[in-house]
């Protein structure tokens, strides 16, 4: 591990030396025009540019030709502290270096002026196109390139140190290296965070990066990958250009509007909305099955110490899956317009990113003012390449080295009450969670109406895949349809604050509720959350009292009740079929947790209220109980024996073969297995029919449905029992859970399902069904 982490800090250095040594390069022209009769520069301007730059090139590349040898000849007792504390002891050249940058940017700024006049001498025009770029160099890699590199060794240091052992001679010079290189980085933070986001604009003034973001823009009916950037006085659209013959990163300006010309255009009834080309859910899990394949490779060659080329070609695949995701996922509109009549439509994958975006651009347009030019402009495309924070695409998957790939599992939130609302108002909240890097809406409280203090108390269960932050966001939920917001040819409820939490799997291994409080523009929200990851939630245990029906096995329960389908399973479909066939993300969406468990109790005692109970419900409980039926039941509805047979099936390649097989096992399901199966298939294709309404096509359903009715007892799982990582998955999670999905969807497509006459006799003629 000490050696992997020397390698990485010995690559960023030859990348880190050749910048350096790109910067260098022109100062020995520049130093002997000096001495000239027609000097480009003066020798004070020159030491003034430069200042520091040759030590700065003189610490790294000795540090690197200490390290490299090192690494090369390596073994356990290897020895590197002295040169990272070396190093360390060297700071004081980039404390100078900060100091006299606004000097330098200044002196580059004046000479680019004063060399203007000799533009027509295509020598001296020259000279002039290189200062304009040493300029723009200054704002970019020589101001924050250094703080960076001290960045980058503290974070290896903390490496080091967690792999080196206190017995060995490297940790004491490790220690006081880090204690050194954080001082530093505390010192000058404040001074360099407003400088590295800035550009140098008219009057003196600074162009600040505020925020950017990949983002998904709708061109023509077609989908392009774009790169957005939010500067204190404009919206900037630019578009990565790809590499070639190892160049570095370009970006090429798509548009661009000042703020003060940009606005969010309501949008009128009878103008035309652009169409959303929507991408089968189909074509997606196949892009996360190639992605969770890829992690699983580049996993297996890490293990295997493998070349690095192998690792970063399976790097670069899943870089492209990944941009190929992000491009095809998100499906709700944000349109912003120039007051010149044109307007631009970008594809974001949840309201919070929206209402985020425009509270950023709202807010500083009270107070920008704007002046580019065309030189600037192509200046100012040019330094996107540097002054991005968002250099990945934002995959929860595509973090670097980070082996957690988010939470699996069920996470319980109660979102107990909010106070600071200024008026009286009906109130509701909805709960986010992150899969492959982009948002889906989980849950929805009731609305809690005419109040400024809303007490929902409301419990949700929440499947988690891979997910590292939880959302939520307020609404005042408007009844009057006229007044209601339209922006993106949306009507949409006013959202009232925002907020969100990162899913820390070390804070959530306690398995006791912990309540936090969300702060969102002066509103606050009280919650307490609680994980349970999947290998614990999904035990399938046989309930103590075999006179109830949850965790009872289906044969006992129809046999007591003399019925073909389990009572509770008909219970809970009529009344969706009744009243909630057209609740958008039935199914999906999570009920509350304590109807559920009201439901439950219901159920095992055999009430006779339960249909009135029901009746006066919530239909996503009702929902979320027959959910949890099946995912209690103590064996699958496709039982532990035939389960790794439908896995094997469902990967075969011949159409032919495949049907063959799977109907064949469908057909070997006990009785009141594939009986209960049928009624519940039928019903979930009835849903299916109103995927317009209710946003549930049979690709949502069977990702809903598809573990809870074929993830095996735990002795039959391919993951292991006792994991290392009790909390945290590997990619072997989502490649089962894809293959069950699968497996359901399969059937869900099948237009018709023969049987055997017997079977088609106990079905079709069973008044019970």
């Amino acid at each position: 591990m000490r050696k992997w982490v020397l390698s990485g800090i010995l690559a960023s250095e030859e990348t880190y030396l050749s910048h350096l040594e790109a910067l260098l390069l022109p100062m020995k022209p520049l130093k002997a025009a000096a001495t000239t009769s027609q000097p480009v520069l003066t020798s004070q301007q020159i030491e003034t540019i430069f200042f520091k730059v040759p030590e700065l090139y003189e610490i790294h590349k000795e540090f690197y030709d200490g390290l490299f040898p090192r690494v090369q000849q390596w073994s356990h007792q290897q020895r590197v502290g002295d040169l990272f504390q070396k190093l360390a002891s060297q700071l004081g050249v980039y404390r100078a270096f900060v100091d006299n940058y606004e000097v330098a940017m200044e002196t580059a700024e004046k000479c680019c002026q004063a060399n203007a006049q000799f533009a027509e001498i295509s020598e001296v025009m020259s000279w002039y196109l290189f200062l304009m770029f040493l300029r723009l160099f200054f704002f970019t890699a020589l101001l924050y390139k250094p703080v960076d590199r001290v960045t980058r060794s503290t974070l290896v240091l903390h490496d080091l140190l967690k792999h080196t052992p206190v017995s060995h001679p490297d940790h004491p010079l490790l220690q006081d290296a880090l204690r050194i290189s954080q001082n530093f980085l505390s010192s000058i933070n404040e001074e360099i965070t407003p400088r590295r986001q800035s550009m140098t604009v008219k009057k003196g003034e600074h162009r600040q990066l505020l925020k950017d973001s990949f983002m998904v823009e709708l061109v023509e009916g077609a989908r392009k990958l774009r790169h957005v950037f939010l500067f204190t006085d404009l919206f900037l659209c630019a578009k990565l250009k790809k590499q070639i013959g190892g160049k570095s990163q370009q970006y090429d300006c798509k548009w661009y509007i000042p703020l003060t010309d940009l606005s969010f255009q309501m949008v009128d009834e009878s103008e035309a909305v652009p169409n959303i080309p929507l991408v089968p859910d189909e074509e997606l899990d196949a892009m996360k099955i190639k992605i969770s394949q890829i992690k699983n490779d580049i996993q297996r060659e890490k293990r295997a110490n493998k070349g690095s080329k192998v690792i970063e070609r399976l790097k670069k695949k899943l870089s492209e899956q990944e941009s190929l995701l992000l491009l095809m996922s998100p499906n709700m509109a944000f349109r912003v317009h120039n007051r010149n009549g044109k307007s631009y439509t970008f594809l974001i994958s949840s309201d919070y990113e929206r209402a985020e975006w425009r509270e950023n651009i709202r807010e500083q347009q009270k107070k920008c003012d704007f002046s580019l030019t065309s030189v600037e402009l192509q200046m100012l495309t040019n330094s996107c390449v540097k002054l991005q924070t968002v250099h990945n695409i934002p995959l929860t998957i595509n973090k670097e080295d980070d082996e957690s790939p988010g939470l699996y599992g069920f996470l319980n939130v109660i979102v107990h009450s909010a106070t600071g609302f200024k008026q009286s108002s009906n109130l509701y909240c909805t709960l986010e969670v992150d899969s492959f890097g982009y948002f889906v809406n989980k849950a929805k409280t009731r609305v809690y109406r005419d109040t400024t203090e809303p007490n929902w108390n409301e419990e949700f269960e929440i499947e988690l895949e891979g997910s590292q932050t939880l959302r939520i966001l307020c609404y005042e939920k408007c009844y009057n349809k006229t007044k209601l917001t339209k922006e993106d040819g949306e009507s949409t409820d006013r959202i009232m604050g925002k907020g969100q939490i990162q899913l820390d799997p070390q804070a959530l291994q306690d398995k006791d509720w912990q309540r936090t409080v969300i702060s969102m523009n002066g509103v606050e929200v009280k919650l307490s959350v609680k994980f349970t990851s999947r290998e614990f939630s999904l035990k399938r245990m046989p309930s103590r009292k075999q006179t109830g029906v949850f965790g009872v096995k289906i044969a006992i329960v129809t046999k007591r009740e003399r019925s073909k389908v389990p009572y509770i399973v008909r219970q809970c479909v009529e009344e969706i079929e009744r009243r909630g066939m057209e609740e958008v993300g039935i199914y999906r969406v999570s009920g509350v947790a304590t109807d559920i468990q009201a439901l439950k109790a219901a159920f095992d005692v055999n009430n006779k209220d339960v249909s009135v109970m029901m009746s006066e419900m919530d239909v996503n409980a009702i929902a979320g109980t027959l959910k949890l039926y099946f995912r209690e039941l103590p064996e699958p509805l496709f039982t532990d024996e035939l389960y790794p047979n439908f896995a094997e099936g469902i990967a075969l390649s011949d159409p032919v073969a495949k049907e063959s097989c799977m109907l064949n096992l469908l057909l070997s399901l006990p009785e009141p297995n594939l009986v209960t199966f049928l009624f519940l298939l039928d019903h979930l294709k009835r849903v299916a029919e109103r995927e317009s309404v209710n946003k549930m096509s049979l690709h949502n359903l069977a990702t809903v449905f598809g573990p809870t009715l074929l993830r095996p007892s735990e002795k039959d799982s391919k993951i292991p029992a006792n994991p290392t990582q009790p909390i945290t998955m590997t990619d072997s999670w989502s490649l089962e859970v894809m293959s069950q999905v699968q497996v359901l969807l399969y059937f869900l497509q099948l237009e018709t399902i023969p049987t055997p006459d017997s079977k088609r006799q106990s079905i079709l003629f069973s008044t019970e069904v």
